[in-house]
C-alpha cells in the first residue's frame, strides 16, 4: 500500500499551495551535525559548569556578576576565535569576581532587511548555504568552549537550537520575539538559562510575561534530532530572566526602572533578578556610550546594588562597524562588526577590570 503522504497531489491541488515558494532544499539533520562535530568530555564540563554557575548567580548563591560579552554577530569564525582566546585569558584572570560568557550570535534579527547571520548566509554573498552555516556555527561553539569559555547565543529560528543548543551555556530571546508564543515555548524546552529582552518599544511587562510563560510546561510541534516533525512536551524553564535593553524611546537601565522591573517580577511570583544590556536602546546604539554606561553601573554595583545580576556588552577586536556589500567580503576589516557597532578589545579589557573591582567593593 502506498503511504498517503508520498502520493503526489494532482496539479490542480498543488496549485493551491507553494505559489510563492521558489525552491525546497534538503536540510541536514541535527543528529548528523552532532555526530560530525561531537561534544567531548572537556567541552561538556565547560557547558555544564557554565550553566550551573550562571544559575547560581541568578539565584543569589554566587555573588559574582555574569558578563555576556562579544561581537554583535559573528561573521568571521577566525576573528571570533581570536577574540575568544583573549577573552578566555581575561575571564580566567577575573574568575573570582566575574562569570564571563562569550556572546557568539549566529542569527541576526532584522527590522526590515539585511544580512541574517552566519548560519543563514555564511559566505556573505546571498547564497544562503545554511548547511555550511550550521557546520561552521557548531564547530566555532566547540572551539570556543574548548578554551574553557562558556558561550551565549540568541535563538531566533525555533528549529536552529536542535543543531547547537547542547553546546550553549546561556541563551537569549530578542526584543522582537519576546512576545512570540513560539519562542516562549522554545524557552520552556531549553536546558540553559535564557534572558528575555523588553520589547523594542520599551514594554518590560512583555518580558516578565514571557519569563513566566517559559517557566511553565508546554506541548508544541517541532523537530526531533533526526529532523522529523515531532510533538514536544516540556517541563518548563525556571532559569529565564528579564534583560533591560532600552528602547526606541531611550535607556531603561536607571535605578528607578530596575526597581520597577524587580517589582513586576515579584508581583508575577518570579525571582527578582535583572540583566542590563549596555548596548541597543540603553546606549542609543552608540558603542562609545557603552563604556560610560558600564562605568555608571559599576559604581552602582560597588555601592551595594544587588538587583543587577549581569551585564551584556557588544565588543569585538576593532571598534565600530563597517558596511557589508554582499559578495565582496574580501575587503572587510578584520575583527570589525558588520552589524551593530562594538567596543574594541582594549576598551573591553579595561571595562571588565572595572566591573571586577565593583564586585569586590560590593563585597
Amino acid at each position: 500500500m502506498t503511504t498517503p503522504s508520498l502520493v503526489a497531489a494532482p496539479a490542480g491541488v498543488r496549485a493551491l499551495d507553494q505559489q510563492r515558494t521558489t525552491s525546497v532544499s534538503p536540510l541536514l539533520s541535527p543528529a548528523l551535525l552532532r555526530e560530525e562535530h561531537p561534544v567531548d568530555a572537556a567541552v561538556a564540563k565547560v557547558v555544564r559548569t557554565g550553566r550551573a554557575e550562571t544559575v547560581d548567580i541568578l539565584d543569589g548563591r554566587d555573588d559574582r556578576l555574569a558578563v555576556i560579552v562579544g561581537p554583535c554577530s559573528v561573521h568571521d569564525p577566525e576573528a571570533a576565535l581570536d577574540y575568544a582566546r583573549r577573552l578566555a585569558a581575561k575571564a580566567e584572570q577575573l574568575r573570582d569576581d566575574l562569570h564571563v560568557v562569550m556572546r557568539v550570535y549566529f542569527e541576526k534579527p532584522r527590522t526590515t532587511l539585511g544580512w541574517k547571520g552566519l548560519i543563514n548566509d555564511p559566505d556573505l554573498d546571498g547564497t544562503f548555504a545554511v548547511n555550511k552555516g550550521l557546520r561552521l556555527a557548531r564547530r566555532l561553539l566547540l572551539d570556543v568552549s574548548a578554551l574553557g569559555l562558556p558561550v551565549g547565543c540568541e535563538f531566533l529560528d525555533p528549529i536552529t537550537p536542535q543543531f547547537i543548543a547542547d553546546v550553549v551555556t546561556w541563551g537569549s530571546i530578542g526584543a522582537r520575539t519576546a512576545a512570540s508564543q513560539v519562542h516562549r515555548q522554545l524557552c520552556s524546552a531549553l536546558s540553559m538559562p535564557v534572558g528575555i529582552k523588553n520589547s523594542v518599544e520599551g514594554d518590560i511587562q512583555v518580558a516578565v510575561d514571557a519569563t513566566r510563560a517559559a517557566a511553565a510546561s508546554h506541548v508544541f510541534p517541532g523537530i526531533n534530532l533526526d529532523g522529523l516533525a515531532a510533538l514536544m512536551t516540556t517541563a518548563g524553564n525556571p532559569d529565564c530572566h528579564v534583560i533591560l535593553r532600552g528602547s526606541s524611546a531611550g535607556p531603561n537601565h536607571d535605578p528607578a526602572t530596575v526597581t520597577e522591573t524587580l517589582g513586576k517580577l515579584a508581583k508575577a511570583g518570579l525571582p527578582e533578578r535583572v540583566v542590563i544590556d549596555a548596548s541597543h536602546g540603553n546606549s542609543g546604539k552608540d558603542h562609545v556610550r557603552q563604556g560610560a554606561l558600564v562605568r555608571e553601573l559599576a559604581a552602582r554595583i560597588a555601592g551595594g546594588e544587588r538587583g543587577i545580576t549581569g551585564l551584556m556588552l557588544e565588543s569585538n577586536l576593532a571598534a565600530g562597524r563597517q558596511e557589508l556589500v554582499l559578495g565582496h567580503a574580501d575587503g572587510l576589516t578584520y575583527g570589525q562588526s558588520i552589524t551593530d557597532a562594538c567596543l574594541d578589545w582594549d576598551t573591553t579589557d579595561d571595562l571588565l577590570d572595572t566591573l571586577a573591582a565593583a564586585v569586590r567593593a560590593r563585597r
